[in-house]
């Protein structure tokens, strides 16, 4: 594809849709995404609005590319504002450049002083009165129409996306001549802003959110009972799955509060079904005293933590990953559990369904720590390998001989009966208790019990997905969950300028894997811990439970600015020739 100036097109585009609420840039922004999918490019759109419940300004972020993304880029390239009420607000999320073109409404004011200086090009569409002037169309399918146009995704493809959503409404054939009128205005704003063509061969693509994604990795992995309390930004995965799980003979329940939804999964797990609830930061809080009962009485759950600013009631709708020190450590007593963290959109579903594994088969609850990033944002991506993680748990027969609920084996994995079998009835509870579930306060019991809930997790099998390890030389950079898209792309930069390092991005958190990760920083002289927090939380945790090699730096920053690559590129090169 190349422009009419001859321009061969680019890479990556990245694109801003936004207005003030009910202008439909959300829905603008997911037609345009459908459509570069539709005609074989890859993409991400991140939702971006204020604290608001209803209305307000709202912003839709599309990177669309050749090849898989999973991070914003640096700059914005094509900015289209609907109108500007409140806008100015998205500055820091939406960085523009001297190559970027804004489109906007002169009948809705001027772009904000902040945003023309940046030098971007100003073109002038009466998006309102151009709508108006198309009866029962609306100023989003103009814009939509505008975007498509800038980036080259063709016409036939957006119609396709336009007459799928709206079907044979009485508003399809104007929605159309709308986005018609829209590309063709976008013909007079300039050039250079047209991806190049999509691979050849792009079949096989998913479209889905990380929220979506998630609740898939479960379902696939067996769970078939949900209790969950409604919360942002977690509340489209118990969406997702409360039609999903009727599809498979499951049940979703939608609990009074986030302490009621936990013990509801905890006992229907006790009863044999693999369960999972989905929360953010402030119902995780509420969720800890159950946490410790479910490790205590050794029944597997999964919580599926889609973080988000904090403290307490902090940014609900923006993404930070300052639940880990919650996660890691916030149970009262020793209560060894497993904590994931997803390292992009498709990894959701494996990371998910691994976690209902690793729940089941060790008998312990499991907590996956998403993002707002990930759980909001919506990405073509490659279809999910399948993976070969079940909900397997080991249970007894009926009247086994000598049966002990909490036995001490060798692998600190005991025998777990369902209820209600004959023989191998057993009491759990959050007391301490001996290998027969009977409540003691012996310190021998005690002692072992916990050496044993210790061991379990200690000998599990994590060998082919503690982490991801890519590149080689002696700097290292470590990090977790959605600060890893900008981290493979920063140093994909960085080998540019003849940098060689390495990548390690944990998806165990814990157990602590210190072997494993001392291997993997081999030879390394320098390590950069990359998070999205205030506090440094995964340095820290670091730190403190494993031996770095070498000089360590921080590279954290809290949200709701997402991290983008070329702040990590400069970091790299920099600190290479420090």
């Amino acid at each position: 594809m190349t422009s009419k100036q001859g321009h061969p097109g680019r890479a990556s585009v990245s694109v801003a849709i936004t207005g003030s609420g009910g202008a439909g840039v959300m829905t603008a922004g997911n037609m345009l995404l459908e459509a570069a999918a539709k005609a074989g490019w890859y993409g991400l759109m991140v939702r971006s609005s204020g604290p608001q419940i209803r209305g307000g300004e709202a912003a839709a972020l599309l990177r669309l590319a050749t090849h898989p993304v999973d991070s914003l880029d640096d700059v914005c390239d094509v900015l289209v504002a609907v109108d500007w009420q409140n806008i100015h607000r998205f500055a820091d999320e939406i960085p523009l450049g001297a190559a970027s073109v804004i489109v906007g409404d002169p009948d809705q004011g001027d772009p904000p002083e902040v945003y023309l200086a940046s030098g971007a090009r100003y073109g002038k569409l009466a998006m309102k009165a151009t709508a108006k002037s198309i009866p029962g169309s609306w100023p989003n399918m103009v814009a939509l129409g505008v975007a498509a146009g800038l980036v080259g995704v063709p016409l036939e493809a957006v119609k396709g996306v336009v007459a799928s959503s709206l079907k044979k409404s009485d508003a399809l054939a104007a929605s159309i001549t709308a986005v018609e009128a829209g590309m063709k205005a976008a013909a007079e704003f300039g050039d250079g802003t047209r991806l190049a063509p999509p691979p050849a061969k792009h079949d096989g693509h998913w479209l889905l959110t990380g929220n979506q994604a998630a609740g898939f990795g479960a379902i696939r992995a067996g769970v078939r009972f949900v209790a969950a309390y409604p919360i942002t930004p977690a509340t489209e995965l118990l969406e997702y799955m409360a039609p999903a799980l009727t599809q498979v003979g499951g049940v979703l329940v939608q609990a009074e509060d986030e302490l009621a939804s936990i013990n509801m999964i905890i006992g229907a797990s006790y009863g044999g079904v693999p369960a999972l609830t989905a929360t953010a930061g402030p119902g995780l809080s509420l969720m800890v005293e159950a946490l410790g009962l479910a490790v205590a009485a050794e029944v597997p759950i999964v919580v599926v933590d889609v973080m988000r600013g904090g403290p307490s009631t902090g940014i609900p709708a923006k993404s930070e990953q300052s639940d880990l020190s919650l996660a890691l450590h916030g149970l009262h007593g020793d209560a060894p559990r497993i904590v994931l963290a997803p390292n992009s959109i498709a990894d959701c579903v494996t990371t998910t369904q691994w976690a209902v594994h690793l729940a089941e088969q060790m008998q312990v609850p499991a907590i996956v720590l998403s993002d707002q990033f990930f759980g909001q944002a919506r990405a073509v991506v490659e279809r999910p390998a399948d993976a070969p993680y079940a909900a397997k748990r080991a249970t007894v027969g009926a009247n086994a001989q000598g049966y002990k609920r909490y036995a001490l084996t060798d692998t600190g994995i005991s025998p777990m009966s369902i209820p209600g079998t004959p023989g191998v009835t057993y009491t759990a509870d959050g007391l301490e208790h001996n290998e027969r579930g009977i409540p003691s306060s012996g310190a021998t019991d005690h002692r072992k019990q916990l050496a044993k809930r210790e061991r379990k997790l200690a000998q599990g099998d994590y060998a082919r997905h503690w982490a991801d390890l890519e590149g080689e030389g002696e700097i290292a950079v470590i990090t977790f969950g959605s600060s890893t898209g900008p981290v493979r792309e920063a140093l994909a930069r960085a080998k540019g300028d003849g940098v060689s390092a390495r990548l390690v991005s944990l998806r165990l958190l814990a157990p602590a894997q210190p072997e494993r990760l001392a291997a993997a920083l081999a030879g390394v002289k320098r390590v950069l811990v990359v998070e999205q927090n205030h506090g440094g939380q995964l340095a820290r945790y670091l730190r403190s439970d494993f031996e770095i090699p070498g000089e360590v730096r921080s590279f954290r920053q809290p949200g709701p600015l997402p991290i983008r690559p070329a702040a990590l590129h400069r970091e790299i090169v920099e600190w290479s020739r420090a």
